[in-house]
């Protein structure tokens, strides 16, 4: 199939495998939540009664102080002790095969083209680090919010796009499928399509 270059009003050939697939629903509802599941921390942590400093020693007699008897003041029941269900730090990595995550993202990549998402241009920069100019140059393609995919995206457009709430910039290899679900377009250049067909192919 044949992409058109918006900038050159040329065409781009790319294979059907990597931009002409049907779009599996499921799939790519898995790889997205794997991708989110990654980014959690999981860091969360609480003591159990085992692990509160202190306790050692019985408060006081078991018999005739007329108060309940207890072994140690770290009872999840006592103020400042163990907590009973106490939550530990964990892994929310979900496992997805490289086959799978693949196909997913070759899904999103067609289903971007079916629905006109996909803006290809041959290159794209911006000669300073000003917002003023890449505004300008989205301008100029009819965009107002662009998911901006470079194959080394440089310093400038880094700059220039941090103060635009609904303009990101990514390298070619950072792309992944929650950017791409949620991007309303998505703008790359000639060589990182070439990138990523080769990845997908």
């Amino acid at each position: 199939m044949k992409l058109q270059v918006q900038d050159t009003q040329q065409g781009v050939d790319v294979s059907d495998a990597a931009f002409g697939r049907d779009f599996n629903e499921t799939l790519v509802h898995q790889a997205v939540v794997a991708h989110m599941a990654g980014g959690r921390f999981g860091t969360k942590a609480q003591k159990t009664r085992a692990e509160v400093r202190g306790g050692g020693a019985k408060p006081w007699r078991q018999k005739g102080t007329g108060r309940a008897r207890a072994g140690t003041i770290r009872s999840p029941l006592w103020r400042g002790g163990g907590k009973i269900f106490a939550a530990a730090p964990r892994d929310y990595r979900q496992k997805l095969n490289r086959k799978m995550y693949r196909a997913a993202m070759a899904s999103i990549f067609s289903e971007l083209v079916r629905q006109d998402r996909l803006v290809v241009v041959e290159d794209f920069k911006v000669g300073e680090p000003r917002t003023k100019a890449l505004i300008a140059k989205l301008s100029e393609l009819g965009l107002e919010s662009a998911l901006i995919v470079a194959t080394e995206a440089d310093g400038n457009l880094y700059l220039s796009a941090r103060n635009l709430p609904k303009v990101d910039v990514l390298d070619v290899a950072e792309v992944n499928p929650v950017s791409l679900v949620g991007a309303e377009k998505v703008l790359i250049t000639v060589s990182a399509l070439k990138h990523v067909e080769g990845w997908l192919s």
